[in-house]
């Protein structure tokens, strides 16, 4: 009854991928599409390819930076120490001045 009321389903194609947690990963294409290479894998998200013996590795992890971490890896501490100098410097001028500064 589908195929009748939708007419015929385009020819198509099964494709295998393989990720690192030997999980098997079945996708359907159409035959006119082009086939990716690597694809993520619906159960842990890892790439999958379409090697089943050489599957892509896990891609590297790299721990959480804070915004410090980041301004430190820019900056010295002598370069961190003169911009808060120069920062203080002008706070207190601007308050001799009579600015109002929150």
């Amino acid at each position: 009854m589908g195929e009748a009321e939708r007419g015929e389903a385009a020819p198509r194609q099964a494709v295998t991928y393989f990720c690192a947690r030997e999980h098997r990963s079945v996708v359907t294409f159409s035959i006119e599409a082009q086939v990716p290479d690597s694809w993520d894998c619906p159960k842990c998200g890892l790439p999958a390819s379409l090697d089943s013996e050489n599957p892509p590795p896990a891609p590297k992890i790299e721990p959480y930076k804070t915004h410090l971490a980041y301004v430190k890896e820019r900056r010295s501490d002598k370069e961190a120490e003169d911009i808060l100098d120069e920062a203080l410097e002008l706070l207190r001028s601007r308050r001799k001045s009579g600015d109002i500064i929150f």
